[in-house]
């Protein structure tokens, strides 16, 4: 007997059977947070919903379902930070993880001061590179490009090109004056390099051999910059006797070649001349109302990083590091450098000099025997038991001969007056001058400066939350949209639909640097959660292992 089911039965079959799940609406989402979009406006409070490597809602999201809910109650959401000053070029390829950075709210490096991870052509060997078990080779700032994309890493990298490279793909380490022809053939590299890429120029005017190029050299250089809407980025000549006159001539060069300027850690590093910002300040408003395009980064620290080999006159260092050498162990060539390491050359910026030959102002930060000593005490074990007494100088030379000719030192020389009036300006933002180095392993090496690992905490912190000289919101977007403006990094460095998604969330009542000038391997407090391209780096504090980043190249900058 066939038998069939009810009417009411089979509608009831039908009902039972479950819609399918409704597929996701984001892959990331954050709720509850108070968003700080890095436009400078005041904070309000909202949502952030991501899908892929976007931002596609700010404020009052659209209801959908999400992959991930991050709930940012009580904590602060902000744009990634962009650090326009670094100097990961080698440490994000040995390890990716730049944990030192994404730790303090980094998701963008700016690499290049003077020198650059290319161009490696002529005169310079093409580089050659054994990190995470590979070999990595390149030779232009196009190929240093494609082995960060290869190697993975954590962080978005951008990069400047460096004088340096470019001087000495052609120069190599004569100090002879170029002839045309030879600027030409720099013009081809830097050409070469703005096309591969690169942000802009970068010089570091204190030492050789940026310091062998004249003002129209870097004009008529930045001419070609000018031409892929690129901009002049500078370690001025002089941030000591003749800070205002190096100054002028950065805005000189932007000026006549028509191109934006931004001067690399703005600072007056003479104790001789402290109290002084209020004329640079002038100087360059001045240079703003005529038209030119010039700005500033600073760190919030008043002791830089650089090198007992900066003690040593530029003409010494002629011929490389093996003639500085030689020069250093030529007893005639010693009262030589003494005269002029006191009293100072005509136009070089003299640490010694600029801390007034205190040799308790200098401390030792790189690899070795004195990691983490001042000099005085260097040079007073070093005198100990002997008659006569060693000069100072005869120990430094001793010292540089005995370590290479290197020996990386903080110079204690600026003054935080001076550096509080100028990152309190519109035109001012946050550079770290650091690297990704880490708390363990083999990038926990030397005694390097704090603002290694804690740049963007400490203004966040310190400047903003403790001290008030910033509001939190100006603190915010002299770390992302104003570096994203310099750079030409237009999605980059706001909260905005379309933007990339690279986000930082911290907790701005706990937020603090923990590195300090003799214990600097210390992470932060307060970052708690990083997005890279829209995915998770650090959750909770804790890294994810995540390697999103990519190498950035600037959009076409408006003519």
């Amino acid at each position: 007997m066939k038998r069939t089911l009810p009417v009411v039965a089979l509608l009831f079959v039908v009902c039972a059977i479950p819609a399918p799940a409704a597929e996701p609406q984001y892959d990331l989402l954050i709720t509850n947070g108070r968003i700080v979009d890095g436009t400078g406006n005041p904070w309000f409070h909202g949502d952030v919903a991501i899908v892929g490597d976007k931002i596609v809602a700010v404020g009052r999201v659209p209801a959908g379902k999400a992959k991930r809910v991050i709930d940012a109650k009580g904590l602060t959401v902000a744009p990634g930070f962009i650090d326009i000053h670094s100097h990961s070029d080698d440490l994000i390829l040995e390890d990716g993880h730049a944990q030192s950075k994404i730790r303090q709210g980094v998701t963008t490096e700016v690499l290049g001061e003077g020198r650059s991870a290319g161009p490696l052509k002529g005169q310079l060997k093409a580089r050659v590179f054994k990190a995470r078990g590979k070999e990595f080779t390149w030779s232009t700032l196009g190929g240093y490009f494609d082995t960060v994309d290869k190697a993975g890493v954590s962080v978005n990298v951008a990069s400047y090109v460096g004088l340096d490279n470019i001087w000495e793909s052609v120069m190599g380490k004569s100090y002879a004056r170029p002839s045309a022809k030879q600027l030409d053939q720099m013009k081809e590299l830097l050409d070469e390099a703005m096309k591969d890429g690169a942000l802009g120029l970068s010089t570091y005017m204190m030492m050789p051999p940026g310091s062998l190029a004249t003002t129209d050299d870097l004009v008529e250089l930045c001419k070609v910059v000018k031409k892929h809407g690129g901009l002049y980025s500078s370690h001025i000549r002089t941030e000591g006797i003749g800070v205002l006159d190096s100054i002028k001539e950065a805005i000189d060069v932007g000026e006549k070649a028509g191109v934006p300027v931004d001067i690399i850690h703005l600072k007056i590093a003479d104790e001789k001349l402290w109290g002084k910002m209020k004329d640079v300040i002038a100087l360059i408003d001045g240079a703003r109302k005529r038209g030119v395009n010039v700005q500033a980064n600073v760190y919030p620290y008043t002791r830089g990083n650089n090198n007992l080999a900066s003690i040593i006159p530029p003409w010494a260092h002629e011929g490389g590091t093996a003639k500085m050498l030689e020069r250093l162990r030529d007893a005639k060539q010693r009262d030589k450098l003494k005269t002029d390491i006191t009293k100072g050359v005509d136009g070089w910026y003299n640490h010694y000099t600029a801390v007034g030959g205190d040799w308790s102002r200098m401390l030792v930060s790189g690899r070795g025997d004195y990691e983490g000593l001042t000099m005085d005490r260097v040079i007073a074990a070093k005198q100990k038991g002997k008659t006569p007494t060693p000069d100072p100088l005869d120990i430094l030379f001793d010292i540089l001969i005995e370590q290479g000719g290197s020996v990386p030192t903080v110079f204690a020389h600026h003054d935080e007056k001076d550096m509080n009036l100028a990152m309190q300006q519109p035109w001012c933002s946050i550079g770290s001058d650091g690297s990704a180095y880490a708390t363990e392993g083999p990038l926990k090496r030397g005694n390097p400066h704090p603002r290694n690992f804690g740049t963007f905490p400490r203004v966040l912190g310190v400047y903003a939350r403790d001290r008030s000289v910033l509001k939190l919101e100006d603190a915010v977007r002299k770390m992302t949209s104003l570096n994203a403006a310099k750079a030409n990094l237009r999605d980059r460095g706001t909260l905005r639909t379309g933007a990339f998604a690279d986000v930082t969330i911290f907790n701005a009542d706990t937020v603090i640097d923990k590195s300090t000038y003799t214990a600097p391997f210390a992470y932060n407090d307060g970052i708690e959660f990083v997005i890279v391209n829209g995915q998770l780096v650090l959750e909770r504090g804790k890294h994810t292992g995540a390697l999103p980043g990519r190498a950035l190249t600037p959009s076409p900058r408006a003519k």
